[in-house]
């Protein structure tokens, strides 16, 4: 069914399973020179368990602060965030963090930085060569093991970023616009490729993005920030049959319509001076 999801909908929409993630009225106030701004509003919706779900929103409404509450790298200054109904409180070990930039050691060799997940758990010695083998060949970098990265390009060092999340399993990927400083050919490359590596491990995802299309290509559903300070506007569920081929989608009537729609949502606040 095509239908607009509404925020205050959302506990009963998701009553009868538990969700990965609960955001009940976050808000964070943050102080510039002593003074108070607030970034993020009210955050009111949850993400369900193996669910792609996008935020969109203009710059500064509070979409990355989202996501570092989530992972435990700050706390709200109001409201609570819930991982699997229990409150984060401290550094969610349970979620993998890719950000917008690659944060590889450039010291390190693609294999040794992937290694390094492997590493800081212990995981035993005899395994991560496998483990680590089977995960670059995964992301279509069995070839380029032994490289380091600036022997990479921008998109080869994302796929390796990749690995290193995923390498230890996360029931959970927050990602931060991993493609956008992407050109637009390659980040269709990199949307497929995350879009199978998100089917072949049932991951939950909560994606930020500022580009509409790549938010009704790859989501379940997409969650729509106002303007500082970010409060929500609505939930769109994208009902676009998967699976899905990036680029083929683009020339679906349902696609363009569920883009205008957002956009309908959003200019206000664009037209306001925000930027995505």
């Amino acid at each position: 069914m095509r239908q607009e999801t509404q925020v205050l909908d959302e506990a009963e929409a998701g009553a009868e399973i538990t969700p990965m993630i609960s955001f009940d009225h976050v808000g964070k106030r943050f102080f510039k020179k002593g003074k108070p701004f607030q970034a993020l509003g009210d955050a009111h919706f949850d993400v369900r368990p193996g669910e792609f779900v996008s935020i969109v929103g203009p710059s500064g409404c509070g979409k990355s602060t989202l996501l570092n509450i989530t992972a435990g790298l700050m706390k709200p200054s109001s409201g609570n965030v819930r991982y699997k109904d229990a409150p984060v409180e401290k550094v969610n070990t349970s979620v993998g963090y890719v950000t917008q930039a690659d944060t590889l050691l450039p010291w390190r060799t693609v294999r040794q930085n992937v290694a390094i997940p492997l590493e800081i758990r212990h995981h035993p010695r005899a395994e991560r060569a496998g483990l680590i083998d089977e995960m670059i060949e995964k992301v279509g970098l069995a070839d380029f093991g032994n490289h380091y990265p600036a022997e990479l390009s921008g998109g080869m060092r994302k796929r390796v970023v990749l690995a290193r999340t995923l390498i230890y399993q996360p029931e959970t990927l927050l990602m931060d616009e991993p493609f956008g400083a992407l050109d637009a050919q390659l980040k269709l490359v990199l949307q497929q490729e995350l879009l199978r590596l998100w089917a072949d491990a049932g991951t939950t995802i909560l994606f930020v993005t500022h580009d509409l299309a790549e938010a009704v290509t790859l989501s379940d559903r997409v969650v729509v920030v106002s303007s500082r300070p970010g409060m929500m506007r609505t939930i769109k569920t994208i009902d676009i049959e998967r699976p899905r081929n990036v680029f083929d989608v683009r020339f679906d009537d349902r696609f363009r319509e569920l883009q205008q729609e957002l956009w309908a949502i959003l200019q206000d606040d664009m037209l306001k001076g925000g930027e995505m």
